[in-house]
């Protein structure tokens, strides 16, 4: 399988969970919706609850796939995949590893942020999905 992300989309309340990426790296101080790249053997689904376990040390449950889109990493094409996700503890039991602060965005507040590009390529499906 060629290499590709995963990103977790929980939406309650009209509003879609997003994190602040740490000050290092490409995505410096950009906001995204959490996630990261698969791992060789593993499933979409195992990918993205480590990843979640990993930066915010939670459990969640991986629902269906809604949004797909291809972007560039360097000079590496790769594809992007998201699910919805559903968290399984309360907020206040997030330990953030990869992230300076979470926060819960509307569609049109996502769209004001310095958001990861990659990520910005999903607005379209999102918004047809959950009919904004």
């Amino acid at each position: 399988m060629a290499k590709h992300s995963v990103a977790g989309i929980a939406f309650e309340n009209g509003k879609f969970f997003i994190g602040k990426r740490i000050d290092k790296g490409q995505m410096a101080n950009r906001w995204e919706f959490p996630g990261g790249k698969a791992e060789e053997g593993e499933t979409d689904e195992v990918s993205l609850a480590r990843e979640f376990e990993e930066e915010f040390g939670i459990q969640i449950k991986v629902g269906k796939q809604i949004a797909s889109a291809v972007f560039k990493h360097g000079e590496e094409e790769r594809e992007l995949y998201a699910y919805l996700i559903y968290f399984t503890q309360p907020e206040n039991g997030y330990v953030l590893t990869e992230h300076t602060d979470t926060d819960w965005a509307t569609f049109d507040q996502i769209q004001k942020l310095n958001f990861v590009d990659s990520d910005l390529l999903l607005l379209p499906q999102l918004k047809e999905y959950f009919k904004l």
